[in-house]
């Protein structure tokens, strides 16, 4: 019978025999993170001519791995059926800058954006040996750390075996986890594709975004039923001045955020009889011109056929000093800058209204900490600019920080905020577009595309330029071809405009000022306003010992050309 020692003694080899393999395994394991984390603090990019993908490894192996590809408009995730373990990709694909050159060209062919098979592979290839070497560079370090630490823990009496005995664990991890990425990410090994956000709902309805002015121009006669109705209601309801003579009608939208749903506005403006629109900014998403000439935004504007009055938000420009938006809209007939891309603040006189505004100094990709304070110079030089002038009846900015800060206006317009707002003479627009095509949908119950109310204003004001009254549209489901109203307010403009008209008849022989008139026979006339005299300026001396300050730059006047009203 074998001796109870000699029990024990093997026991202990077993359980010598067990610590070293768990060690070991620890080892393994202390590798293969370092791998992987070296590959989310320095992730490879790889490059086509048209894209650019950043790869991380995912740190935690799976049988059904996921090639993850995260996007703003939803999530793009792979899965893949493994015969190993194998870590999952994670996987940001962003278009390179220079594609916006693409958009510039006519007649663009969706497989001219395609990456060619060459490029594929040769990104492909550029993907695999970086991660592979970040992997290896990240084991490596820990595998070095780990023999310094056995090294001086052992006081100083490493072996070879304990060097092997790292060294393979690094080796293990390292063609284990390589060759469960080769095995695993193959087109035979494909699972299952699933998508969420926009892109999910874009799935199921195919063609849903196709093509946007299209879909908005399905929609006119709903949209000419409903204004039809309100007018109706209106005309048979509602008392008092708003339903006075109207001499002027004024559309307001803002945020159209890329979207040309221009076809929906020309019905607004036929139906509505509107005279003029006041765009109160974000007209685009990414502050870039290309943007606008993609999605045929600048034709579908200048096909309006009456002034299109623009001041630009924090989605209007790339940069503090970028004003490429504001320069193209400048070369547009029918446009109407408040603020030029030279900077000129301008008021303009339209039907005897006069407008005034400032474009917003903000930009896309700024930090969006502090608006007010980003927004208080030009706040403040508008405010300087227009001490002097007499009070416009309408001012108009993107954001409300900005506007909440004007010293002098009848009423104030601005966008911004995506909702309809009223604070006393402050007239907050919605979004026209529901947000823009994607940038704000969700997808809700019933799988729907659900986004953002659209929302548009008209003013009208009466013949001694009063502001009869503020008519406000909500709705929803545009994109869908399912629109559906959500409520038409009309609101009465002596609760927003504290300004009394003069109606006073004037008797003959009185040559005092006429009281004050607004209708469409007015001249339209755009004015630059002179700029305020820098708050240091000295006096300086006259010839009689006296002193003067400098005068001011004497503004310039010009007149503005109308385009023929749309015909209905």
């Amino acid at each position: 019978m074998p001796r109870v020692q000699d029990l024990l003694s093997g026991d202990n080899r077993w359980l010598r025999l067990a610590s070293h393999v768990l060690k070991w395994l620890a080892v393994l394991a202390a590798c293969y993170l370092g791998g992987v984390a070296a590959t989310n603090l320095a992730p490879t990019v790889a490059e086509t001519s048209q894209y650019r993908a950043v790869l991380r490894l995912d740190p935690i192996p799976r049988h059904t791995p996921v090639l993850h590809s995260p996007t703003i408009i939803g999530d793009v995730d792979v899965a893949f059926d493994s015969p190993i373990l194998a870590p999952g990709l994670d996987v940001q694909v962003a278009v390179r800058e220079e594609i916006t050159n693409l958009f510039t060209r006519p007649n663009v062919d969706i497989r001219s954006l395609q990456p060619s098979p060459d490029e594929l592979s040769g990104a492909i290839t550029d993907a695999a040996v970086g991660v592979g070497v970040r992997f290896l560079l990240g084991a490596a370090a820990i595998a070095v750390l780990l023999a310094l630490a056995s090294h001086y823990v052992r006081q100083r009496t490493t072996r070879r075996h304990h060097l092997a005995f790292v060294a393979s664990a690094m080796v293990v991890a390292t063609v284990g986890t390589f060759g469960g990425i080769a095995l695993t990410y193959q087109p035979s090994r494909f699972a299952e594709y699933r998508t969420s956000g926009v892109l999910g709902v874009v799935q199921r309805n195919a063609g849903l975004l196709a093509d946007v002015e299209a879909r908005a121009a399905q929609v006119t006669p709903y949209f000419r039923n409903l204004l039809a109705v309100t007018q109706a209601l209106q005309q048979k309801y509602v008392q008092g001045s708003v339903n006075e003579p109207v001499s002027t009608r004024i559309l307001l939208v803002s945020d159209i955020h890329g979207a040309n749903q221009y076809a929906l506005m020309r019905t607004i403006i036929a139906e509505e009889d509107i005279d003029a629109v006041i765009d109160s900014g974000d007209l685009i998403n990414f502050g870039r011109v290309q943007e606008a000439e993609a999605a045929g935004i600048f034709r579908s504007i200048e096909s309006l056929g009456v002034p299109y009055v623009f001041v630009s938000g924090n989605h209007d420009q790339s940069s503090a000093t970028d004003r490429a938006l504001v320069a193209r809209l400048g070369r547009i007939r029918n446009v109407v800058l408040l603020e030029n891309a030279e900077g000129a603040l301008r008021e303009l006189s339209f039907h005897g209204l006069t407008i005034t505004g400032f474009n917003d100094p903000r930009w896309f990709g700024d930090d969006n900490e502090d608006p007010t304070g980003k927004e208080k110079p030009a706040v403040d030089r508008y405010n300087a600019t227009m001490a002097d002038q007499l009070e416009p009846d309408l001012v108009v900015a993107h954001e409300p920080y900005a506007t909440q800060g004007i010293d002098k206006g009848r009423i104030l317009v601005n966008g911004h905020m995506h909702t309809p707002k009223l604070d006393g003479n402050r007239l907050q627009v919605g979004t026209f577009t529901g947000g823009g095509v994607v940038s704000h949908y969700s997808e809700g119950q019933g799988q729907e595309l659900n986004g953002q109310p659209y929302a548009f204003d008209v003013l009208a004001f009466g013949d001694a330029c009063e502001l009869n009254a503020l008519t406000r549209y909500t709705f929803r489901n545009l994109l869908e071809g399912r629109p559906a109203y959500d409520r038409v307010e009309v609101i009465s403009g002596a609760r927003i405009d504290t300004y009394q008209p003069d109606r006073s008849t004037s008797q003959p022989g009185d040559t005092t000022t006429p009281k004050r008139t607004c209708g469409r026979v007015e001249e339209t006339t755009l004015r630059t306003l002179p700029a305020p005299a820098p708050q240091d300026q000295s006096p300086t001396s006259t010839p009689g010992g006296g002193t003067a300050t400098p005068a001011a730059p004497t503004p310039s006047t010009s007149t503005v050309s109308v385009p023929p009203r749309l015909i209905p």
